[in-house]
C-alpha cells in the first residue's frame, strides 16, 4: 500500500542517464552530406538528473541533493564526481564500472536558432538498473526518475508492471517518495509501449510537447510546425488518465500547459527574450523540471511554481550547457519582471 509523503522526508534525488555533453556550436545544421563550421565548443555534464540536480543547485536550493546511475571507471566519470562534489550535490549514488564507458553526446547547436541535434553512445547508462537505488535508504521528498526510453535495463518489460521503469516509480511511492518522470525525445514507436506504464506510477509528468503528443499517439504541431492546441489538450487529458498523478506539465518553446489531478488547467507563455539572448537550448526542459520541482518540493502555490520553471528554463538558454546560465534564486525569479510573458499557448 502506498504511503503518504511524510514532513520528515526532504531533499530531491535524481536517477538515470548521466551523460558528457561535448557540445559544439556550429554556423548551421546542415543537411545530409553537407558542411557545416564549429565555431566553439565546450564540455559539461548532462542527462536528466545530473541537468537536474545542477540547475537546482545553481539555484541554491536549501535542501538535500543526491544523485543515482552508473558511470565509467574514465576520465569523464571523474569528471561527473569532481563536478557535482563542487557544486554540493551528494554523488555516494553513482557507482563506477569498467564494463562500459561514461555515456556521452555530441550536441551540434545552431548558433542563431538554438536548434541542436544529438549523437549519443549509451554507455555505462545501459547498466542502470533498480538495484542501484537503495529504496529503504533513501530520505528524499521527490525522486526524479529520465530518461525513459534511454535507460535500457529499466525501459525492459516487467510482468507486473509493465516496464522495469515503472515497477522502480511503483517500489518509490510505496515508500512514501513522490515520483517525477521525464522521457527523451526519440523518433520510433516506443512511446505507446514504455511512457504509460511509468505514467501510472508517477506523481508529477514533466514532458515536451512532442512527447507528450506521440505518448498520447497524436501529433502536437501540424506539417508547418505550428502547435496544434487541440491535439495537445486531448493528448494531456489521455495522459492524465494512465495513472493517479498530481500534475501533468507540458513545456514547448512558446510555454507551458499543467493539468492538476482535480481537473485544473494553467497555461503561460515563455518569456519574451531580447535578440542574442539565447546561446543554446540544451537543457532548458530540465531546467524547467528543475524549478517546478523546486516550488513542489517547498510546497508553494502552482502558479509560483510554474512561474519558477518558466524563469529557470529562460535563464538556461543564455549559455551553451544546461545549467551554466542559471542564476540564483532570487536573481532567476527577477527575469519575469525584466521580461514579460508572451501569451499564453492556449
Amino acid at each position: 500500500m502506498k504511503k503518504e509523503c511524510t514532513k520528515e522526508r526532504i531533499g530531491i534525488a535524481a536517477g538515470g542517464n548521466w551523460i558528457v555533453d561535448h557540445i559544439k556550436t556550429v554556423d548551421r545544421l546542415p543537411e545530409r552530406g553537407m558542411l557545416a563550421s564549429i565555431l566553439s565548443q565546450s564540455r559539461s555534464a548532462g542527462g536528466a538528473p545530473a541537468n537536474v540536480l545542477a540547475d537546482l543547485a545553481q539555484l541554491r536550493a536549501p535542501f538535500p541533493l543526491e544523485g543515482y546511475g552508473v558511470i565509467g571507471d574514465d576520465a569523464d566519470g571523474t569528471y561527473i564526481l569532481d563536478a557535482f562534489r563542487r557544486a554540493g550535490v551528494r554523488v555516494d549514488g553513482l557507482q563506477r564500472t569498467d564494463r562500459q564507458p561514461t555515456s556521452y553526446t555530441d550536441v551540434m547547436t545552431e548558433r542563431e536558432t538554438g536548434d541542436r541535434t544529438f549523437y549519443h553512445r549509451r554507455g555505462a547508462n545501459a547498466l542502470f538498473a533498480p538495484e542501484h537505488v537503495p529504496l529503504d535508504g533513501l530520505r528524499c521528498r521527490i525522486f526524479h526518475l529520465g530518461y525513459i526510453l534511454l535507460l535500457d535495463q529499466l525501459d525492459a518489460p516487467d510482468p507486473e508492471c509493465g516496464t522495469v521503469a515503472a515497477r522502480l516509480l511503483r517500489d518509490l511511492r510505496e515508500r512514501g517518495i513522490r515520483t517525477s518522470v521525464d522521457v527523451v525525445s526519440e523518433a520510433g514507436d516506443r512511446f505507446g509501449t514504455l511512457v504509460p506504464p511509468a505514467l501510472a506510477h508517477s506523481d508529477y509528468a514533466i514532458l515536451n510537447e512532442i512527447e507528450a503528443a506521440r505518448a498520447a499517439g497524436l501529433s502536437a504541431r501540424d506539417a508547418a510546425g505550428r502547435l496544434d492546441r487541440t491535439a495537445l489538450q486531448t493528448a494531456m487529458r489521455r495522459l492524465r488518465q494512465m495513472g493517479p498523478m498530481r500534475l501533468l506539465a507540458v513545456h514547448m518553446p512558446e510555454g507551458a500547459v499543467l493539468l492538476t489531478d482535480r481537473g485544473e488547467w494553467l497555461a503561460f507563455g515563455s518569456l519574451e527574450l531580447p535578440g542574442g539572448y539565447i546561446r543554446s537550448a540544451v537543457g532548458a526542459g530540465d531546467a524547467f523540471c528543475a524549478g517546478l520541482l523546486y516550488g513542489l518540493h517547498e510546497g508553494w502555490p502552482l502558479p509560483e511554481c510554474a512561474r519558477l520553471a518558466q524563469c529557470t528554463a529562460a535563464t538556461s538558454l543564455a549559455a551553451e550547457g544546461a545549467s551554466e546560465g542559471v542564476l540564483p534564486l532570487e536573481e532567476t525569479l527577477a527575469l519575469a519582471a525584466r521580461y514579460p510573458a508572451r501569451c499564453p499557448p492556449l
